[in-house]
């Protein structure tokens, strides 16, 4: 049976780099095919190939059997060819019929805009395959998981039978990724075929038909679900047995570096997202803020590293009580910060890679002296940390908007985690990273624990939360409903809480812990 798609000999280098070294790859119909390697593997610039983002310097294209080439993204869609990019294509301020639109527009009377067709085939396919999207809904009030299916919708509007997901679940909770991939199989249920790209070993176990590992740009092996475990498959990826378990000593809790107190927060549209939330943080200890992603984590974060100003409350940095603290105030106490989102606020794209791994401290020694920057200096500490964090990047001097997302995090993990802390705020530390990075950054997390810095760490992996937190706080629709030591607590009984199920009644019913895990 000739594959739906089939890849020969897909060669691509850039400066300094074989991104892909004769790479073969086949793809069948209805067939779930995942593509798994580290950072900087070759992955995204394999599938960037396929939809004609990147020119190959070799190989050959075919689909059902009959070679292509594909020059542009033009050509792929005509192909049947279409991609879920990691970080979306969508505008906020139109609707989800405009963004479905862009590119394919319908009219009537010469000029105007035929929405009314438009956004009739958009509930088709919605409906068709179950998802439960508004079209006249504006895209920037739509939660990150139903951006996605605008994403979905946008490639099935224009035909496409081969659907590449990038890194599809690294912004999306637990819950909307288990629903994408029912989605998913829902498409092939239908006959498409799909080639996601993923760092995560439980996802590939559950969801993929056939894996593929793909290492330094080279293609290592193929397996199936039932013939791997995640030890095989992370072993594949890295080259080297990964412990996907790190050991954890006993907390040694020191003074208090952190406290916050009966804090509000409001968000950019001034509606209240943060309800009079109080905790507080010591040194030598994690505490893990654990929820469901829009319950005001991200507000929290804001306001703790001066990012936001706070409506009312207090914090206080290691006893000193702050109001209006600045990102570089908070950097002067002593704090490091893993944002959220890495792009808009933990780097600045068009900068050098050496650049960025010294944003925070540029206008210091060794960086400056007398107000010139030592380039020497910026240099060495690039190269250093570039060795110590495993950034793949060809040379200090890329724009590190080149780099992939999971390098992109390590730049900032790098800079932050390599100066002398007492308070790290680490939101999605190792959101697309490989399972060798993670291992690394949780293990340079728990050794700044140890070394007496108070960690707070948010995230919506529930198991990194459970691994490296000695406490763990729940915030749910911006309230703190439950602080509990990680030793005291199941993983289920912290799901039970992120759904809203008060202390109460998860530690006073069983009942509620099997209706909850059965979905009733």
């Amino acid at each position: 049976m000739t594959p739906v798609l089939e890849l020969k000999e897909i060669t691509k280098q850039f400066p300094g780099v074989l991104a892909n070294d004769h790479i073969d790859l086949k793809l069948e119909k209805g067939e779930i095919l995942a593509l798994l390697g580290e950072n900087g593997a070759g992955k995204s610039t394999l599938m960037n190939i396929l939809y004609g983002l990147y020119q190959p310097d070799g190989g050959t294209i075919f689909i059902n059997g009959q070679q292509i080439n594909v020059h542009s993204s033009i050509d792929a869609i005509k192909a049947g060819i279409g991609m879920v990019h990691q970080h979306f294509m969508l505008i906020p301020v139109f609707t989800v019929t405009d963004n479905v639109m862009l590119g394919e527009e319908s009219l009537i009377l010469g000029d105007i805009l035929d929405r009314k067709t438009a956004a009739a085939r958009i509930m088709e396919i919605s409906k068709q395959f179950n998802l439960n999207v508004d079209p006249n809904a504006m895209v920037g009030d739509l939660p990150v998981g139903v951006q996605q299916r605008v994403e979905i919708i946008k490639l099935l509007y224009r035909d496409a039978n081969i659907l590449i997901f990038d890194e599809p679940t690294a912004v999306l909770t637990p819950q909307e990724a288990d629903e994408l991939f029912k989605i998913m199989r829902s498409l092939t249920d239908k006959g498409k075929s799909i080639i996601f790209i993923t760092h995560k070993l439980r996802e590939v176990l559950e969801y993929s038909d056939r894996i593929m590992v793909i290492r330094r740009g080279r293609v290592i092996g193929e397996t199936t679900p039932d013939k791997a475990d995640q030890e095989k498959l992370a072993e594949m990826m890295v080259g080297r047995a990964v412990n996907l378990n790190q050991e954890k000593n006993k907390a040694k809790k020191g003074e208090v570096v952190l406290q916050v107190q009966d804090l509000v927060v409001a968000d950019s549209t001034k509606k209240i997202t943060v309800h009079g939330i109080s905790f507080t943080l010591h040194s030598g200890e994690i505490l893990g803020i654990a929820g469901v992603q829009g319950n005001g984590q991200t507000e929290l974060e804001e306001a703790v590293t001066g990012m936001r100003e706070f409506e009312s409350g207090e914090i206080q940095i290691s006893g000193k009580s702050i109001r209006k603290i600045k990102p570089r105030e908070f950097v002067e106490a002593g704090g490091a910060h893993v944002p959220e989102d890495r792009q808009r606020d933990g780097l600045i794209l068009s900068f050098p890679v050496e650049d960025n791994l010294m944003l925070c401290t540029y206008y210091k020694p060794p960086f400056s002296k007398n107000g010139i920057l030592d380039r020497r200096e910026i240099r060495k500490n690039a190269e250093n940390l570039i060795s110590a964090f495993d950034v793949r990047t060809p040379s200090p001097l890329t724009d590190v908007g080149t780099l992939s997302g999971g390098n992109q995090q390590k730049v900032i993990v790098a800079r932050e985690l390599s100066r002398d802390n007492r308070l790290i705020v680490a939101s999605q530390p190792t959101r697309g990273l490989d399972v060798g990075s993670i291992e690394y950054i949780h293990g340079q997390l728990l050794k700044k624990r140890d070394e007496g810095c108070g960690i707070l760490l948010i995230s919506s992996e529930l198991d990194e939360i459970m691994e490296l937190s000695d406490r763990i706080l729940v915030m749910y629709k911006g309230e703190a409903i439950v602080t509990v030591d990680t030793e005291a607590v199941s993983k289920s009984e912290i799901g039970l809480y992120m759904a809203g199920i008060s202390q109460q009644s998860v530690s006073g019913s069983e009942t509620v812990a099997e209706k909850s895990s059965t979905g009733e």
